[in-house]
């Protein structure tokens, strides 16, 4: 959450020529709601079958020449993990806690898991518990990348040249 996965995956997708796919936007799109929505009328359990139903199909329609940016809580539910590292390289954005701190402070409204945490304990808490608990699952990841930079077009575009120049 809020370590960049949609900025920087929007970027590296027009740097490869590539389509991008933000599986929260496709699964409002397939279901007519957003995300707190579904999490408000449906609870996480729907949501994260609609995440795996979604997962399934890009995987299977695709011809591996998407980006796609997932959920921070995509790879630790079910074997999702195990699909994702089948379907294409896999990438573990990570940020200090710091930064995650600020974006999230920063943008809260479509995230329904922290929209009601204060900005005090309440959030680092949340966020320093779920970085330890998801870690097992992102550091299956095939690659880890340092997303601490991303805060304008200049630092967007330099963190996609450093990630296309690590996969030389």
């Amino acid at each position: 959450m809020a370590s960049g996965k949609t900025t920087f995956g929007r970027a590296l997708a027009g740097a490869l020529g590539r389509t991008f796919v933000d599986l929260d936007d496709y699964i409002s799109r397939q279901t007519g709601m957003s995300v707190s929505e579904i999490f408000a009328k449906h609870g996480e359990a729907r949501f994260r079958q609609l995440e795996r139903e979604a997962i399934e199909t890009i995987a299977n329609a695709g011809d591996g020449r998407s980006v796609v940016a997932c959920g921070g809580g995509t790879p630790c539910f079910g074997d999702n993990m195990t699909l994702l590292n089948s379907a294409g390289l896999t990438v573990w954005l990570d940020a200090p806690i710091s930064t995650i701190m600020r974006r999230l402070r920063e943008d809260r409204g479509g995230r329904p898991l922290v929209a009601k945490l204060d900005d005090g304990g309440e959030l680092e808490a949340y966020v320093t518990d779920n970085l330890r608990k998801r870690e097992p699952y992102y550091s299956r990841a095939h690659v880890r990348f340092d997303s601490s930079r991303l805060e304008n077009e200049a630092e967007i575009a330099e963190s996609v040249e450093k990630f296309l120049k690590l996969l030389e």
